[in-house]
């Protein structure tokens, strides 16, 4: 019968010990997780953000949605200016020395990275079956003034609790609340 007992004893112990170890583990491993799926969510909110303020550059407000984003990107272009030569320097300038001249480049050439960036994939919370972040703008009033806004919020993020988004609808801020 002692015997018996001293078996129980060791199961329970063993069992226990498992328990308590895997009790400490499962925050730990959660935690670093996290930290991966986040990281990458944060870069693609850093990219969404970039990819706004390009629009806004050229259509004085943000993108209301993925649809009008994306063909911004893909088939619109920027209007750069150039100069050759210091157009601080008066004597250059009158001497017809400084050339200014404007060109376009296209939008997904000079943004993120240019070509080679998966723009199409940009809508896509990473690490998720398909999920997308939801994008919305508009305007809001500050001190008698107009404000453009916007805000791209993670549809499906690791941790409920822990939502992580970039921009606001309800105050004039482009920072993620990572930040």
């Amino acid at each position: 019968m002692k015997f018996v007992i001293k078996i129980v004893l060791i199961v329970t112990i063993l069992l226990l010990g498992y328990y308590l170890v895997e009790v400490i583990a499962e925050p730990i491993r959660f935690n670093k997780e996290k930290e991966k799926r986040y990281a990458q969510v944060i870069q693609r909110l850093k990219d969404i953000r970039t990819a706004q303020f390009a629009y806004k550059s050229v259509n004085q407000k943000y993108a209301d949605s993925f649809d009008k984003l994306l063909n911004f990107i893909q088939k619109d272009s920027f209007m750069v200016i150039y100069s050759v030569g210091d157009i601080e320097d008066s004597l250059a300038v009158a001497a017809g020395q400084v050339i200014r001249d404007t060109t376009f480049m296209a939008v997904k050439d000079s943004l993120l990275g240019g070509t080679s960036y998966p723009f199409d994939s940009l809508q896509y919370v990473p690490f998720t079956n398909g999920s997308k972040f939801s994008l919305a703008a508009g305007e809001i009033e500050m001190s008698g003034l107009k404000v453009s806004v916007f805000e791209a919020v993670d549809t499906d993020p690791y941790d409920k609790y822990d939502v992580l988004r970039v921009g606001s609808l309800t105050e004039a801020s482009t920072n993620g609340n990572w930040e």
